[in-house]
């Protein structure tokens, strides 16, 4: 019987464990705002701030022309970049959006 009540355990730790493995997803949207600035918002998939996470925005060859943070309201804004870019929320390893100026529209 305690055997079977371990491996239960066991199990409902497991499910609880990849449960929080996946409840802090980033997620990044960035849009263009028609007056020659890019805004991003940032947030995590269980509702946390993303105010504070590093923001770069990268030149086609990877070079940062732009770095900054996420405001408190979890928003980061920038002049739109000449060329082609792409804008990375780098919430640390596992946890990095990135978003193609491409994909950037109004």
């Amino acid at each position: 019987m305690r055997k079977k009540i371990f491996i239960v355990g066991l199990l409902v730790f497991g499910l609880l464990m990849a449960g929080q493995a996946f409840a802090h997803t980033p997620l990044c949207s960035c849009y263009d705002n028609g007056d020659g600035t890019i805004t991003c918002e940032g947030g995590f998939s269980d509702g946390s701030s993303a105010a504070g996470v590093e923001m770069r925005v990268l030149n086609s060859s990877g070079n940062v022309l732009i770095k900054g943070r996420m405001n408190e309201d979890s928003e980061f804004t920038f002049k739109k970049p000449d060329g082609s870019y792409k804008v990375e929320f780098d919430a640390g390893p596992g946890h990095v959006v990135e978003v193609p100026g491409s994909e950037i529209t109004e």
